[in-house]
C-alpha cells in the first residue's frame, strides 16, 4: 500500500509540472500573438547601395524585405547611380534628414564616408554595414563574406580547376576593401599553400564588364598560356569570359575562369561551361539579418545597456562554390 501511495504521489506531481508548463507555455504562446517582435506605425529602415540597378543587389534586398514583412516595419531601397562615392555621400545624408528608424549601407570605399556614417550614428539613427565595410566608422556591425576567407577558398579551388599548376592572373576592384580582401587571401594562398602556381598580374577591371574584358585582354597578350584567371566581382567574370571567347577562336589555349557573385550573367556563364565556377556569397542573409540587427539596435538601444551593442560586431553570411553541377540551384526562384 505505501508503494501504491508513492506511485500516486509521483503520477499527481508530474501531473503538477506538467500543468505548470503547458500553462507557462500558452502564456508566453498568448504574449507572442498579442505583441510579439513587431514594429511601430510608420517606423521607416532605409538600405542604401551603389550601381543600385545591377543584378547583384536583388538577393539582399530581398532579405531585408523578408525581415521587413516578419517585424512589420516598412523599408526604403536607395543608392547612388554609379560607382561614386560622392553621390553615395549625398544618398547617405538625404537618408540621415529623413530621421528613419535605421540604415543598412554597403560602403562603396572604407574611409571616405566614415563622416557621414557617424554622423547618422550620433543623430541617434542606428547604421549597420554589409557586403563592403567602413571599419573605421562607428556603424554598430557589419555582415558580410570573410573576404580573405574567400579568396583562401577561391585559390584552391583555382587549384582544383588547374590541376595545381600554373600562372594566374587576377582582375579585380582596388580601392574597396571586400576586393581588396579577396586579392589578398587568393594570393597569399597561392604563394602559401601552391609551389608550382604563380599569381603573373593583378589588373584593375573597376566593375566594368567592358573595362575587365580590356584588362583580361591586356592579360593574354602579354602571356597565352596563362592557366587561370580569377575575378573579385560579376561584371569581371562577364568581361573576363568575353575577353577568353575571343582568345580561344585564335586557337589559343584558354584559361580557367573563376567568378564571384551569383548574378544571372554569371550564372548563365557557368552553365555554358564559360565560366569554370563562381563563389556565392549570402546575400540574403546580408539584407535580412541587417534589418534585424537595425530593429534590435531600435528596440533596445546601446545607449540604455551596461553591457554595449545588443549586436555583433561581425556575422559571416558564408561562401559556396557554384559549378555546372549546382549551378541551377542559384537561380533566382
Amino acid at each position: 500500500m505505501k508503494k501504491l501511495g508513492l506511485i500516486y504521489v509521483l503520477l499527481i506531481g508530474c501531473f503538477l509540472l506538467y500543468a505548470a508548463d503547458y500553462r507557462s507555455k500558452s502564456h508566453l504562446e498568448a504574449s507572442r500573438q498579442a505583441g510579439g517582435l513587431r514594429g511601430e506605425i510608420g517606423e521607416k529602415y532605409i538600405m542604401i547601395t551603389f550601381q543600385m540597378g545591377i543584378d547583384y543587389w536583388k538577393s539582399s534586398l530581398k532579405g531585408f524585405e523578408d525581415a521587413a514583412s516578419a517585424l512589420q516595419v516598412s523599408v526604403e531601397y536607395r543608392g547612388a547611380t554609379q560607382r561614386d562615392v560622392n553621390e553615395q555621400i549625398t544618398v547617405l545624408e538625404q537618408a540621415i534628414a529623413k530621421k528613419p528608424a535605421g540604415i543598412a549601407i554597403s560602403a562603396i570605399h572604407p574611409l571616405e564616408l566614415n563622416a557621414t556614417i557617424d554622423k547618422a550614428v550620433e543623430a541617434g539613427i542606428p547604421v549597420v554595414l554589409f557586403d563592403s565595410d567602413a571599419p573605421g566608422s562607428k556603424a554598430y556591425s557589419f555582415l558580410g563574406t570573410d573576404n580573405y576567407s574567400a579568396g583562401v577558398k577561391a585559390a584552391r579551388q583555382m587549384a582544383e580547376l588547374t590541376g595545381g599548376k600554373g600562372r594566374i592572373a587576377i582582375v579585380t576592384l582596388p580601392g574597396q576593401q571586400n576586393h581588396e580582401e579577396r586579392t589578398r587571401g587568393f594570393a597569399d594562398t597561392i604563394s602559401r599553400e601552391f609551389p608550382e602556381m604563380k599569381v603573373m598580374a593583378v589588373k584593375n577591371g573597376k566593375g566594368d564588364p567592358l573595362l575587365s574584358r580590356q584588362a583580361a585582354e591586356d592579360i593574354l597578350s602579354g602571356d597565352p598560356g596563362i592557366a587561370g584567371i580569377f575575378t573579385t566581382e560579376a561584371n569581371g567574370g562577364i568581361g573576363v569570359a568575353e575577353a577568353v571567347r575571343e582568345h580561344l577562336k585564335r586557337g589559343n589555349p584558354g584559361p580557367k575562369i573563376l567568378g564571384f557573385d551569383t548574378d544571372k550573367g554569371t550564372l548563365d556563364l557557368v552553365k555554358s561551361g564559360d565560366i569554370a565556377a563562381t563563389m556565392a556569397q549570402g546575400t540574403w542573409n546580408m539584407g535580412y539579418w541587417s534589418l534585424q540587427y537595425l530593429f534590435a539596435l531600435k528596440h533596445d538601444p546601446p545607449a540604455a545597456q551596461n553591457s554595449g551593442s545588443s549586436v555583433p560586431r561581425r556575422t559571416d553570411t558564408g561562401i559556396t562554390v557554384v559549378t555546372r553541377r549546382n549551378v541551377d540551384d542559384y537561380y533566382a526562384k
